[in-house]
């Protein structure tokens, strides 16, 4: 439990202040005063000025936020010259300034995996080399070693670990099947039989893919794949959920902790990992046109300069106003989903 709420609070903690520098860098960037620049919501317990913005902790250790001038959230003895507010920018400099937190969520996302690819390394899986093997099982009869890399089995080609692993649970119901492998270049055919394991009720050869490292600028160009994957992958899901097609999990705080607490026991890459995936779903969900998000203030961002009109201050503070009453009853209803979930017997 004290795990699980430790680790929840730094993947929140840094996801959030990750995301706020973002929108705090730009601003400073294009000349726009910040008042504050916060993290947590409710009441302030730490405050410390430096320059012309304070820096704070508030109680409620869940989201933050920076203030900005012109944004209508001055407080007593708060001001700035018109051209510093944010109102006074052009559509472009709001719209970097907007689309800057989610920004750096990805590129945290990004920055985060290619040191876990670099210096940790990732288990193949995108072909079918075996990593090693394990004791009593057909692999480790057979003579099967690290290197070797499966071509086939019984006739049919295997390009990677899914791939091998199907038609291994096809094939070896069958009987004896014969492996064609790959080993320094030579080619060798194994014939094996490869029994239903009883732990795991499928057959097993008994092998584990190799773990892989790369170079940096190799981890970087990787990194940046694996996330356009993982944003298609988001996307898919989430249109496929709307129209019925499918049924999507999704996690509040509790099961995001939960999450979390498992990542930091399986060590500080799982943890690493984990706090890179949190922050590209973070990025993307964020650039959703859905009202109180920062999509949606960049959506009608878009509409003005399309249209070459601002919407009034007053009606889009109130669809924002609505949007975040609705996305706090979201947050409360999967609370309560993931509650009922973690104590189901």
């Amino acid at each position: 439990m004290i795990v699980s709420l430790l680790s929840f609070l730094l993947v929140i903690g840094i996801s959030v202040v990750i995301h706020e520098l973002g929108h705090f860098l730009f601003s400073i960037r294009f000349g726009v005063k910040v008042y504050e620049f916060a993290f947590g919501m409710g009441p302030a317990f730490f405050q410390k000025r430096r320059g012309e913005t304070v820096y704070s902790l508030r109680a409620f250790p869940i989201g933050g936020f920076v203030r900005l001038a012109g944004m209508e959230e001055e407080q007593d003895g708060e001001s700035a010259p018109p051209e510093r507010t944010y109102p006074s920018k052009t559509p472009f400099q709001r719209f970097a300034i907007l689309a800057g937190g989610p920004l750096f969520n990805i590129l945290l996302a990004i920055v985060l995996t290619t040191a876990l690819l670099a210096f940790h390394g990732i288990l193949d899986v995108r072909t079918a080399t075996v990593g090693s093997t394990m004791s009593g099982y057909p692999a480790e009869r057979i003579g099967l070693s690290e290197g070797d890399r499966i071509l086939s089995i019984n006739g049919k080609t295997v390009t990677d670990w899914e791939s091998m692993s199907s038609t291994l649970r096809q094939e070896a119901p069958k009987g004896p099947i014969s492996l064609v492998v790959s080993r320094k270049g030579e080619t060798r055919t194994f014939s094996v039989l490869v029994e239903k394991d009883r732990q795991h009720g499928v057959p097993l050869l008994g092998i584990r893919p190799r773990n892989v490292r790369y170079s940096l600028p190799v981890a970087l160009y990787r990194s940046v794949g694996t996330a356009w994957e993982m944003t298609v992958s988001i996307l898919r899901g989430l249109w496929t959920w709307a129209f019925g097609q499918q049924h999507v999990e999704f996690a509040g705080p509790v099961g995001i902790a939960s999450m979390a607490g498992d990542a930091a026991r399986q060590g500080w890459w799982s943890f690493i990992s984990f706090l890179a995936v949190i922050n590209l779903n973070l990025g993307i969900l964020n650039l959703f046109p859905f009202p109180a998000l920062d999509g949606g203030r960049l959506s009608f961002l878009v509409g003005e300069m399309v249209t070459g009109r601002r919407l009034p201050s007053k009606w889009e503070n109130l669809i924002h106003l609505a949007g975040f009453a609705l996305l706090l009853a979201l947050i409360v209803f999967v609370t309560w989903k993931d509650i009922l979930r973690l104590t189901r017997p």
